[in-house]
């Protein structure tokens, strides 16, 4: 990092924020020396407000802090990318970018988790229909991860057989049992992907 130029823009660079999980671009900011060291010493990414003159952590106010995970320079040395966690909407309309798109990385199996996550709130609360995810949380726990070790058993079955169709359709099943179990675990399809990350990248 000692390459920086930061002459080109009379003291500041531009810094491209991208969600590590989704690697979607969230924002863009200005950082000057000072606003780059207080990041990397805090965790917390910081900008120089060029409005207010002054260093600006994201989320000082909101809470919606940006957690740094990688800083990248570029060829030309005079613009930042940092991978960040964003800790709830990244831009002070409330959206989830500066762009007014959704942070979604997997696509389908984002939005599958945040139905599953939807109708456990509702059947904790008693609001909402009878639903199929509704009725493995009725269940509880044990009854849902003797599901899960049924569709596992019905998956491997299948891959012994040359069925391509039914295979996927076990696959998918326990795919949706598991997210189910996690869920109810508590945590999320995320937290699940960020542990695959931490295997893969064991030095991080």
């Amino acid at each position: 990092m000692e390459a920086i130029d930061f002459t080109k823009g009379n003291g500041l660079i531009p810094a491209i924020i991208q969600d590590s999980f989704t690697h979607k671009v969230l924002m863009l900011g200005y950082m000057d020396k000072e606003a780059l060291e207080k990041t990397k010493s805090t965790g917390l990414v910081t900008f120089y407000s060029r409005s207010k003159k002054r260093l600006w952590t994201k989320g000082e106010e909101s809470g919606n802090v940006l957690r740094l995970e990688e800083i990248h320079l570029d060829c030309d040395a005079d613009t930042l990318l940092i991978r960040v966690r964003p800790a709830g909407p990244v831009c002070h309309k409330g959206t989830d970018t500066c762009w007014g798109e959704a942070n979604e990385g997997l696509g389908f199996l984002n939005r599958l988790d945040a139905v599953i996550k939807a109708r456990k709130s509702e059947w904790e609360s008693g609001s909402g229909q009878k639903s199929y995810v509704a009725s493995l949380f009725e269940k509880g726990i044990n009854k849902m991860a003797q599901k899960v070790g049924e569709e596992a058993v019905e998956t491997v079955i299948e891959a012994m057989d040359d069925q391509d169709d039914l295979f996927l359709n076990e696959s998918a099943d326990l795919l949706f049992h598991l997210m189910v179990l996690v869920q109810a675990k508590g945590f999320s399809l995320a937290d699940v992907v960020s542990m695959l990350e931490t295997r893969h990248e064991p030095s991080r």
